[in-house]
């Protein structure tokens, strides 16, 4: 069976998501309430029954929202890094000993059939850190929530065979909207999120031969919109000679997870 995943939501209102395959059965978040977690499962008709691990990319709500309600129902195992556990502990509520696991940054784990590597970005978090997934000989990266992509986060997840990447806000709309100017500085700093051109420009340092599928995802519901994310992407890209025709651009949501897709 080959890798299949789903991007269950995405956004500033909450993240998760799903990844299987024949052994195993992964999630990678889960930043909206129990109720509205299950129903996201019942969309891509799968169950939260018997997942293997649970990783907390960072302690803010919009990722662990359903953390600890979904460890606690579903006995899943929990995976965060040190200064991360410290920093939602208070916030999950109680969690089981026997669920509770260390994960530090640039480790690589097995579970099952699914080789996952976990990198640093740069995030107002505690040390937030995101995931790579192998399988096969193929790969998916997932990375958002971060101010700006290094060298060192290109260097990881170069060449992946899709990618799930931030694209989170236009910077006109940005600089023009309501935000007061101490969150918009905060959006555009080094320790924020990424626009549609920087993430395009990082992007068109990663993606090769391989690259089948881009994920534009985290996008603000404030200072963005699908059709303005793709068209920027898309744009820049095509100005940095990136061959669009064999590459898919998709739209991730809130409330409304991908279909289940194969890698």
């Amino acid at each position: 069976m080959s890798l299949h995943y789903s991007v269950m939501a995405s956004g500033s209102t909450g993240n998760a998501l799903y990844i299987e395959s024949e052994q195993t059965r992964l999630l990678v978040d889960a930043g909206l309430t129990g109720k509205a977690m299950l129903a996201l499962f019942d969309q891509i008709d799968r169950s939260p029954h018997g997942i293997d691990g649970l990783f907390v990319t960072h302690e803010h709500s919009d990722h662990i929202k359903g953390v600890g309600i979904m460890a606690r129902k579903y006995n899943i195992p929990l995976y965060a890094n040190e200064k991360t556990w410290a920093a939602m502990e208070a916030k999950i509520g109680k969690i089981d000993p026997a669920l509770k696991f260390l994960w530090e940054v640039g480790e690589v784990k097995q579970f099952g059939d699914i080789e996952v590597e976990s990198f640093n970005v740069s995030h107002d978090a505690a040390d937030p850190m995101f995931f790579q997934f192998a399988h096969e000989g193929k790969r998916l990266a997932h990375i958002t929530d971060t101010g700006y992509v290094s060298d060192r986060m290109k260097g990881v997840i170069r060449g992946a065979d899709a990618y799930i990447f931030e694209a989170n806000h236009d910077i006109g709309m940005l600089q023009m909207g309501h935000y007061p100017w101490s969150v918009k500085r905060r959006i555009l700093g080094d320790y924020g999120h990424v626009s549609n051109e920087d993430a395009a420009i990082a992007m068109s340092e990663v993606l090769d031969d391989r690259t089948k599928r881009i994920h534009m995802a985290h996008l603000s519901k404030d200072n963005n919109m699908k059709e303005l994310a793709r068209m920027s992407v898309s744009q820049t890209l095509a100005s940095r000679e990136v061959d669009l025709s064999k590459i898919q651009l998709l739209d991730t949501d809130p409330v409304i997870p991908t279909p289940l897709l194969k890698l």
